[in-house]
């Protein structure tokens, strides 16, 4: 499974990735106005600091000022990956870009209908929100395995991206289902490589080491 992060914060994406696990980022409006600085501005730092795929979010909602939008948004930088809403004006301006070569994210995926229209539009990635099915009691992770099975029945290459991830299990829930991509919060990330067994272990050792009186160095 690759491993984006979900930030616009520039020095969280340099943290991750130094670690050298982080396959790409993806923004949103809501994370820029968190930010406070201008979207462009921060669109090129981040292409500039990665060469790996980096989402970034038209504004419009009607086909010919998405395709505007996303005539300036490529021209930042070549992995720029035009993340466009799954409703109809968004997958015809998919299937255009994707005709032009630009690699396109449709975002806001609710359902397997829309992820099957998002694959046949030739989305490079389809991001279905799990957290905010989970969030009206439904269940997002078998969102994800249903277009997984959908996907495979007809050898589809869009990546399913998962979204809207809030914990841990929904990475490791994600990847069992068959999602190709997961896109993590900086502090979720933070939390996958910690388990309290770990640290009880680790607290052992140190006190058994220190014990002996000795020093590797």
């Amino acid at each position: 499974m690759k491993f984006f992060i979900d930030t616009a914060e520039v020095s969280e994406i340099k943290k991750w990735a130094d670690y050298g696990f982080l396959d790409g980022v993806t923004t949103n409006p809501s994370l820029i106005a968190k930010s406070g600085r201008n979207f462009l501005d921060v669109i090129k730092e981040i292409c500039d600091l990665i060469d790996s795929p980096v989402s970034a979010e038209v504004a419009a909602l009607d086909h010919d000022t998405m395709m505007k939008e996303a005539e300036v948004l490529k021209e930042i930088a070549p992995n720029v990956v035009i993340k466009l809403p799954t409703t109809l004006d968004g997958l015809k301006s998919c299937r255009q870009l994707t005709a032009m070569g630009v690699k396109t994210n449709l975002t806001l995926c609710f359902s397997t209908n829309q992820a099957l229209l998002a694959a046949k539009a030739g989305a490079t990635y389809v991001s279905p929100f799990i957290g905010r099915l989970d969030d009206i009691n439904l269940d997002g992770m078998h969102l994800i395995r249903d277009i997984r099975r959908v996907f495979d029945n007809y050898g589809f290459g869009t990546e399913i991206l998962a979204a809207s991830i809030r914990t841990p299990n929904h990475v490791s829930d994600a990847a069992i289902a068959g999602a190709d991509v997961a896109t993590i919060p900086a502090a979720t990330l933070e939390k996958l490589a910690k388990h309290p067994l770990t640290d009880k272990g680790l607290d052992a050792f140190v006190a058994d080491w220190k014990s002996t009186g000795q020093s590797i160095l």
